[in-house]
């Protein structure tokens, strides 16, 4: 069975490396991107099967880049992560049809850990039209 890929997307190149080394070591294959414009541009070239997508990142924030994302494909599973938990950026997300919501932790074991398993149940999700 191929591997799951991945696109990471987070302006904070620590904990963007951080997380690809934990996800290659649970065997998936990761791609990254620092900023919205690169994600949008990896979505389309690399096919991953879900995006873990930050919210807040200079120029075009995370919102954005769902939005972008749902206009060409409304079932590829899309998880947030935040480092702040508001409410209002939580109901736009949702709006735009996002899969789950991932808050960052100092834990980053139990982080990885919460994550790889949204990642498996995003095999569930992904195709349903949800």
């Amino acid at each position: 069975m191929d591997k799951k890929k991945i696109l990471v997307v987070d302006d904070e190149p620590d904990f963007l490396n951080l997380i690809k080394i934990r996800l290659e070591a649970s065997d998936y294959d990761v791609i990254t991107a620092l900023d919205g414009i690169s994600a949008l541009d990896k979505v389309k070239s690399d096919n991953p099967d879900a995006v873990l997508l930050d919210i807040q990142m200079p120029g075009m924030d995370g919102l954005e880049v769902l939005k972008r994302i749902r206009q060409v494909d409304n079932t590829l599973p899309v998880f947030m992560i935040t480092a702040f938990s508001s409410d209002e950026r939580f109901k736009l997300a949702n709006k735009l049809n996002a899969s789950g919501f991932i808050v960052k932790t100092s834990n980053l074991k139990e982080e990885i850990e919460r994550i790889t398993g949204i990642l498996r149940l995003s095999d569930n999700y992904k195709g349903k039209g949800v």
